[in-house]
């Protein structure tokens, strides 16, 4: 692998284009020759359209020749904070949609060609109004349900830049494998039980779960998963990651529901500091079972450095234990798995065969298909429990801390969707939630949750710690972790050259 091409993030690559240090042109072909020299090794692009990229990055160049003064290009980057920064989008989701990027899931069932969407989602069209280039995607298990990116449609794991023997996290693995790699300097990616915060642990990056209903997820659905799955990116910067959010966020027409609305701007919010805050430390599975101890050291320092911020930080334990949160999760996302997939069948025409789906997809579906309409009703009765829950806890704390992962990143293999058994490759003994105990709570209860990266494993993997707060707690989350980021001024941003 060579070296990235542009190691600072994606706001200063845009102020170097205004700037006219390197062209919109010469960023994009720089990006496609980096995805060339990487990509073999981590497999983290699926889908490339050189054509739209470069394009794409010709009228930024034309727009920005026809800036008359310097006024003309500040102004130009005010209105576009990333212009022309090239973007790669996640291959699952409908928010992202894009008629010149088809999305295949993560699966053999939708061919080689993938998905041709009818219409740009509401977030492209955000995304586009910032000022970024979209031209590929990156890839996803299959149908997203997964913590580990290893989908036998793209013809191998993807590989964690820090060490390519292990997993870059799922199911946005793709989009924080390419961005610690310095393939680009921000990915877009979503979140259904920890997909944006697992690579983010993973690849040393920022990776903010927002607030339900804070993203747009039109105009083709109403919501994800019931409400689990939300939208964002992965970042190697927090000021990046709330640049992000404003560019993106806000209901888009039709949303079923909208987070509470927010005073300031969220990059404005990163110059007040926040307060002396209560935070309730967990680093322990929910049950009390001790995680990898190399991943409690450094949650431990991470608590450590809070309290030299000005926080308080004590020992706290929640009322429910770890499966308690899970398996409602995963009864809402077999339900929707079985729905778009039945769904997609109808459209072309066939059913699914299971020699088009990985083992743990295809039960997921034959699973989805069983359950009746009070067994998913009861499923989201239970999650909005949890929620009622953690507004208790949310009375006597400001936020949750909690590790990201109750280990370092996984081996490659380990978590293979190869189990016929999706509820036990999910929740049995050596099940996924034994891995990520600590991710799907937030999506239970729709509160905003990050993921930082605030330590190494022995073997040289990131290790992220992860700060939840109440719903519409996105802005204070983001405030504490740029008094963080503030005190680590030399954590590297870019995985060095990896090792096989």
């Amino acid at each position: 692998m060579s070296g990235p091409w542009f190691t600072g993030d994606a706001s200063a690559l845009a102020a170097a284009i205004v700037r006219g240090e390197v062209s919109a042109t010469q960023a994009m072909q720089r990006t496609l020759s980096a995805i060339e020299a990487t990509n073999s090794t981590l497999n983290a692009v699926c889908l490339v359209r050189p054509d739209l990229a470069r394009q794409g990055a010709a009228d930024c160049d034309a727009e920005l020749a026809a800036c008359r003064d310097d006024a003309a290009r500040v102004e130009l980057l005010r209105r576009k904070p990333f212009f022309g920064v090239p973007l790669l989008l996640k291959d699952v989701g409908p928010a992202s949609a894009h008629p010149e990027l088809p999305s295949r899931m993560g699966s053999r069932a939708f061919g080689a060609d993938g998905i041709a969407w009818p219409v740009r989602g509401t977030l492209t069209e955000r995304y586009l109004a910032a000022g970024f280039v979209p031209f590929g995607r990156t890839t996803s298990p299959e149908m997203g349900v997964s913590a580990s990116t290893e989908a036998l449609a793209y013809g191998g794991p993807t590989r964690n830049p820090w060490h390519t023997a292990y997993s870059a996290g799922g199911s946005s693995g793709g989009a924080a494998a390419a961005t610690a790699a310095g393939v680009v300097t921000m990915a877009h990616a979503n979140d259904g039980a920890g997909s944006i915060r697992i690579p983010a642990s993973a690849c040393g990056l920022i990776g903010l779960k927002p607030s339900r209903g804070l993203m747009p997820v039109g105009p083709l659905v109403g919501e994800g998963w019931g409400g689990l799955a939300i939208d964002h990116v992965v970042s190697r910067s927090v000021r990046d990651c709330a640049i992000a959010l404003d560019c993106t966020s806000g209901a888009d027409p039709g949303a079923p529901y909208a987070a509470p609305a927010r005073e300031t701007p969220f990059a404005a919010a990163l110059r007040s500091p926040a307060k002396s805050l209560r935070i309730g430390l967990c680093n322990r599975f929910f049950e009390g079972d001790a995680v990898h101890p190399e991943v409690a050291a450094a949650v431990a320092a991470f608590a450590a450095s809070l309290q030299q911020l000005g926080h308080l930080v004590d020992e706290a334990t929640l009322d429910f234990g770890t499966l308690d949160v899970v398996r409602p999760v995963m009864e809402v996302i077999v339900t929707g798995t079985a729905m778009l997939l039945d769904g997609f069948a109808a459209q072309r025409g066939r059913p699914l065969t299971p020699d088009e789906l990985e083992p743990a997809v295809w039960s997921a579906l034959q699973i989805g298909r069983a359950r009746s309409g009070g067994d998913y009703l009861r499923a989201l009765n239970e999650l909005h429990g949890l929620g009622r829950r953690m507004g208790r806890f949310h009375e006597r704390f400001d936020l949750l801390l909690t590790p990201t992962l109750a280990e370092p990143p996984a081996v490659l293999g380990r978590f293979a969707m190869t189990n016929p058994d999706f509820m036990d490759y999910r929740l049995g003994p050596q099940g996924l939630w034994r891995y990520s105990p600590f991710t799907p709570l937030a999506n239970a209860t729709g509160a905003p949750a990050i993921s930082l990266p605030v330590g190494r494993s022995s073997a040289g993997l990131p290790i992220g710690a992860m700060l939840a707060a109440p719903l519409g707690g996105d802005a204070l989350l983001l405030r504490v972790a740029t008094q963080w980021e503030a005190t680590t001024p030399q954590r590297e941003l870019i995985a060095p050259a990896s090792r096989s």
